[in-house]
């Protein structure tokens, strides 16, 4: 018999009504959006955690991919392990990412699409630029949530130095809206964040002196500014990427043309199955021969041979016209902001970022002073009782039991009872090759540490000149020319 009192009615328009937004939130917040402070979606985060968790550092040998999906798996992300490998591998493609993020080691794919080996074959580990964005995560510097399963903690956001969501671009589709950010030159956001830290009034116009556009790991030719800025202003714009191309002589008789950078998710596969195919068609003139000599040591490198009697920048019109050598590229900027998904131009992208790293640095500050007045305590209790350390050795000589020690050097010394404590703690060696000098040079270092940590928290001008020097080392030792040129529309 089924219970009736147990069966509640509800409508059912409302019920779906509820069940699906609660899916659409999970789906935005938990799965295919970034956050606008770290770039990352969960996985991601989850992924370079792990690893990180793992010791599974730059510095330290590769481990195998499957032992980290397992890890990352098994305590953090329950979703599967081909979303977690796919995740791993794409951090570790050049082609995918502007500045890759993990190690690769084993055949991670190719840009025409092959899939990478199975997980048990490819090694992987953090690349430095990883562990700047993990660096001071063991510091208070961000919240921790509990996993699926309660059983540990995982960060909500990492405390990262780089702003990775304008770096690494992403794309993700959610329920009723997508995500599609472009990748930027890492020199190039550090400088129009500096400049925002200064200037914290500065125009599109002025933040776009420092950046004028997308910079693709593939390189190519940007088409388009008035798209660029669009996107910068309102966070929806969308611009053309061009292959880069030489004309020069292919053989002793025939000029033809070479095409050197591809855009962005194009591989030279689909280039070459495509003009064949119009060149077959008769619907580009001039075209005697392709061939792929790409590979992975030299780049893209694909050769066409042109016909006599053709004009080489006629066919280059006709090649950009209908094939995949020009291709779009549509921003939409939306990210989540405090765990709500927004749509963001340049400058908000990078407010955003502002304010989390002056958090970190606030935070960090806080636990870096906590530690140095503990510290300073104990070392204070130090000072008081190795002045007559005979004394102290015949309390705990004399003392009955442990409480009795600690209560006898508390009144005997006047410390409190974390001192007592750490003194009856310490081996008996230590305690007398302490020297006095040595813990008041300490003392003082820990006191000029502290006073350092108060004015800094005190003031708001220093917290953003730390942020904008720590900003200037990341770009000191990450930053590269940049790939992708500008040309007008």
């Amino acid at each position: 018999m089924i219970d009736q009192d147990r069966i509640i009615k509800v409508n059912i328009d409302e019920e779906m009504k509820s069940s699906y937004i609660d899916y659409s939130m999970s789906v935005i917040v938990s799965r295919a959006l970034p956050d606008v402070r770290d770039g990352f979606k969960p996985v991601h985060r989850r992924v370079l955690f792990g690893m990180n968790e793992l010791g599974n550092n730059s510095d330290k040998p590769y481990k195998k991919s499957a032992r980290i999906v397992g890890e990352v798996m098994g305590k953090y992300h329950p979703h599967g392990d081909s979303s977690i490998y796919g995740t791993l591998v794409r951090m570790a493609q050049h082609w995918s990412m502007r500045y890759n993020l993990v190690d690769g080691q084993g055949n991670f794919g190719s840009v025409d699409g092959d899939s990478p080996a199975a997980m048990r074959y490819t090694e992987a580990r953090l690349r430095k630029l990883s562990e700047d964005m993990l660096i001071d995560i063991n510091k208070e510097t961000v919240d921790f949530q509990l996993n699926f399963d309660d059983t540990m903690k995982e960060p909500t956001v990492l405390p990262t130095r780089i702003p990775n969501l304008l770096v690494n671009g992403s794309s993700g589709i959610a329920v009723g809206m997508a995500t599609n950010m472009a990748p930027h030159n890492l020199g190039e956001v550090i400088a129009a964040t500096k400049f925002l830290i200064d200037n914290p009034k500065a125009t599109l116009n002025q933040l776009m002196k420092h950046v004028p556009g997308p910079d693709f790991p593939t390189g190519g030719e940007l088409v388009g500014i008035d798209g660029i800025r669009e996107a910068y202003a309102t966070g929806k714009g969308s611009f053309k990427v061009r292959a880069t191309v030489e004309i020069s002589k292919v053989t002793s008789r025939k000029m033809g043309i070479v095409i050197k950078e591809l855009p962005f998710n194009i591989g030279p596969e689909k280039v070459v199955e495509r003009i064949a195919d119009l060149a077959k068609a008769k619907k580009i003139q001039g075209i005697s021969d392709i061939v792929d000599l790409t590979d992975g040591q030299t780049g893209t490198n694909v050769v066409i041979e042109l016909k006599n009697g053709f004009e080489p920048e006629a066919v280059l019109e006709q090649l950009y016209k209908l094939t995949p050598m020009e291709d779009g590229f549509a921003i939409n900027a939306v990210a989540l902001v405090k765990g709500r998904p927004q749509t963001l131009g340049l400058k908000e992208l990078l407010q955003v970022f502002i304010e989390h790293r002056i958090e970190v640095v606030r935070r960090r500050s806080e636990f870096r002073k906590a530690k140095a007045e503990d510290r300073l305590s104990l070392v204070d209790g130090l000072l008081k009782a190795i002045i007559d350390i005979d004394k102290v050795i015949k309390i705990i000589r004399g003392s009955d039991d442990a409480s009795a020690a600690k209560e006898a050097l508390i009144k005997g010394f006047k410390l409190n009872e974390e001192q007592a404590t750490y003194i009856l703690d310490m081996p008996l060696r230590r305690l007398t090759k302490m020297s006095k000098l040595e813990l008041e040079t300490e003392s003082k270092e820990l006191k000029a540490t502290i006073a350092a940590l108060t004015t800094l928290l005190k003031s708001e001008e220093a917290m953003r000149k730390q942020v904008s020097d720590e900003l200037t080392a990341v770009s000191k030792a990450y930053a590269v020319p940049r790939r992708t040129r500008l040309a007008s529309a």
